[in-house]
């Protein structure tokens, strides 16, 4: 049965699309057989993969509102044991579709669970926001990744995504669990990133990954040329952090 990872925040701009490929990428690389759900209507992890997502027909949009479609909805990637299913700009309006279905907040764990069973990781790329599809991640997901920038109003916001988190364990999806917190971004030119990086620490105590990402060029670069940043350039930082972050996922979850 697969581990499902939900990689969300709220705010945008902090490593998230960027964490899901990359993780993604190096699940796979590790021998796991690994799917992406891109759930985020701005499409990026598909674009981040190199999939020009006009010429899909069936997506997650036609997927979350018909599970049984999810089967032909999955492409295999140009990498061995990486899977995905791609996100169309349209999603949003889906989502305001699904907002009138019966069992709109658990339309995706349906989704996975069609598919669980084929699979070592499903790592889902949720919105940056707290939206139903986002809460349809959370439900369906065993654990939460959180990325979070080294910035000064890092924490800003996150409060409300706990808030969340804990009506989705009360609720719909009891055995959720925060998987860790992941710094993003890092420059140790400066100060500043050691001081949130500590500040983290406190507000997440033992829930911080002991790797994180730094700012780097060539992690930057690879989605424009469609490439996770470990086929773009493997021996950059980006790609050592993202491959040692992999590592510490997987024995976290104990497999």
């Amino acid at each position: 049965m697969a581990i499902t990872i939900a990689v969300t925040n709220q705010k945008g701009g902090v490593g998230k699309t960027t964490t899901s490929v990359n993780v993604a990428y190096f699940l796979a690389k590790a021998g796991k057989k690994t799917l992406l759900i891109d759930f985020d209507p701005q499409g990026n992890a598909s674009s981040g993969l190199g999939i020009d997502k006009q010429a899909i027909e069936v997506t997650i949009a036609e997927v979350i509102m018909n599970p049984e479609l999810v089967r032909g909805a999955i492409l295999p990637t140009e990498y061995k044991n990486l899977s995905i299913i791609v996100a169309p700009s349209y999603l949003a309006n889906t989502e305001v579709d699904l907002g009138q279905t019966e069992g709109r907040f658990t339309r995706l764990k349906q989704v996975v669970a069609e598919i669980e069973a084929d699979y070592d990781y499903i790592i889902i790329d949720s919105p940056p926001s707290l939206s139903l599809l986002t809460v349809n991640g959370l439900i369906a997901a065993n654990y939460i990744l959180l990325p979070v920038q080294a910035e000064f109003y890092a924490l800003e916001g996150l409060g409300q995504l706990l808030e969340t988190m804990k009506l989705v364990r009360k609720g719909l999806n009891t055995s959720l669990e925060l998987l860790g917190v992941l710094p993003t971004m890092m420059d140790s030119r400066t100060s500043l990133s050691g001081q949130v990086h500590e500040e983290i620490k406190k507000y997440f105590p033992e829930k911080v990954f002991e790797n994180t990402i730094p700012r780097n060029i060539r992690l930057a670069e690879a989605p424009s040329h469609g490439l996770p940043v470990g086929a773009y350039d493997r021996f950059s930082k980006g790609a050592r952090a993202y491959k040692a972050l992999t590592k510490e996922i997987i024995e976290r979850v104990g497999q």
